[in-house]
């Protein structure tokens, strides 16, 4: 079994010489661009799509998908997708492996991503999170019932929904054991038969 990101055993560090430095500056501030300008088209479209559909989006999901694809080709990274992405509402169970899944996962098929509460709070992410639908967990099992409830009404919204079951990065070679609790919602009796899980490995 390969060894986690917390093992002793790291990544070699790559050298970057004074050219790779000026490009990664350039490419970075393309990249925010482009993400602030797709933010600003996806917040203008949202003040219509909100009143009509609520939870429903119907056009800016496409937005987020957009974006993300020119993201890989700003970077100068290939992607290539094996298999076929969900289409039906449920949950989509990855692996986590670093920032660039977010890129990556949003790229291939329009989901939402599911959170620590604590995000919500961070400077620019939390933003960026709140405004392309992210739906915001808080791990106090005080809340687990509420939270089950809101887990359901977005399933039921016909959402595709995210989340890393390992609840932690690793180095993409291994399966860590499951946190089980969002897992409950599929067993409602409403959502048991009408929706889909699918497993992706996501692989750098």
């Amino acid at each position: 079994m390969s060894a986690a990101w917390d093992s002793a055993d790291h990544p070699t560090p790559v050298s970057v010489g004074p050219l790779g430095w000026v490009l990664m500056l350039l490419r970075g501030m393309t990249l925010a661009t482009v993400v602030l300008v797709g933010l600003v088209i996806l917040l203008a479209i949202r003040l219509i799509e909100r009143p009509l559909y609520g939870q429903g989006r119907p056009v800016t999901p496409h937005i987020t998908q957009i974006v993300c694809k020119i993201a890989f080709w700003i970077m100068g990274l290939r992607r290539a997708v094996i298999g076929t992405p969900m289409r039906h509402r449920g949950a989509v169970v990855a692996n986590h492996t670093s920032w660039l899944d977010i890129f990556s996962l949003n790229a291939a098929q329009r989901i939402y991503f599911v959170s620590k509460s604590e995000v919500a709070s961070w400077p620019g992410i939390g933003w960026l999170a709140k405004a392309t639908g992210t739906l915001f967990i808080e791990r106090n099992p005080k809340h687990a019932r509420k939270q089950t409830e809101v887990f359901q009404q977005r399933l039921l919204d016909n959402h595709r929904l995210l989340f890393f079951p390992e609840g932690t990065s690793t180095d993409g070679l291994q399966v860590l054991p499951f946190k089980t609790t969002l897992f409950q919602s599929f067993f409602a009796p409403e959502l048991r038969d009408v929706i889909w899980v699918q497993p992706v490995t996501v692989l750098y």
